[in-house]
């Protein structure tokens, strides 16, 4: 067992560790001022961003380096804005990591590209562009947005979204969906699984696509649809009691179905060439 005097040096030991590690970081802030439907670029080989509404016409960047071997270029052109992290020689991805945390008008128009992310967009209103290799990207309550994510194989949430427009292509990604309505929701991933838990709104045109993932789609009975679901070689189940409709192909029993529900008034469609799609309807 340590003796007291033991246990108050390894404690004075953490603490200095501790302090030296906050010392290397170095902080930065920078205010800018936009007009209406500003554009603002942000740029992070490592690390998160992280986008939020503020009231007003600016933009507040917090920046967070993770040592004097990164530096942030920045830039105000008019009404666009950008800023790159800079790596120096020696950078790594520890000493090369920016934390930004990032206040825009609502109505701004946002690219937020990063490595290894996370990548975190909320409360926006305006054109959103999310890119990544395996960061991992978060959308919320975002309304009538043209939302786009591109990723290798981070996964990729999209939630409480409203009248939204929505692209989302991912390698091996999972995605997942919940309570997104708009009049365009294109999905796509080669291996990822594809899930959506919504209502599929009542005007919009849906397109789940995964190669060899599975596709889960959750709606409620009352959900207005006409749906297309078909997996070449992989099993399809659906819980609704459809009214069928005509096709240009020949349904497989197991493998595909398709019918509407209601007005009909969205459409859906479900794909996949190996993976497992199940039309789920809510408890």
């Amino acid at each position: 067992m340590l003796r007291s005097s033991e246990r108050t040096t390894i404690l004075v030991v953490l603490c200095l560790a501790g302090s030296a590690f906050a010392a290397g970081e170095i902080h930065k802030d920078f205010h800018f001022k936009v007009h209406r439907r500003a554009t603002i670029s942000i740029i992070n080989q490592y690390g998160p961003i992280s986008v939020k509404p503020i009231s007003g016409h600016q933009v507040v960047v917090n920046a967070i380096l993770g040592s004097e071997k990164v530096e942030i270029d920045q830039s105000q052109r008019g009404n666009r804005i950008s800023l790159v992290s800079h790596l120096l020689p020696g950078a790594d991805g520890d000493s090369g990591r920016v934390e930004y945390q990032v206040q825009v008008p609502a109505n701004a128009n946002v690219t937020m590209s990063s490595t290894t992310g996370p990548l975190h967009a909320e409360g926006l209103r305006g054109d959103i562009l999310l890119e990544g290799n395996t960061a991992v990207v978060d959308v919320r309550n975002v309304n009538e947005a043209h939302v786009r994510v591109k990723t290798l194989d981070g996964p990729v949430t999209v939630s409480n979204m409203i009248d939204g427009h929505v692209e989302i292509t991912s390698v091996s990604g999972a995605i997942a969906l919940k309570d997104v309505s708009g009049p365009l929701v294109h999905v796509n991933s080669t291996t990822g699984n594809v899930a959506y838990d919504g209502n599929f709104g009542d005007a919009g045109e849906y397109s789940l696509t995964t190669h060899t993932g599975d596709i889960e789609a959750i709606a409620p009975r009352y959900a207005s649809i006409d749906v297309v679901a078909n997996s070449l070689h992989g099993k399809v189940d659906n819980d609704f009691l459809l009214d069928p409709v005509h096709n240009s192909f020949v349904e497989r029993v197991g493998g595909s179905f398709s019918g509407t529900l209601g007005k009909a008034a969205s459409s859906v469609r479900l794909y996949s060439f190996s993976g497992k799609i199940h039309l789920k309807k809510r408890q």
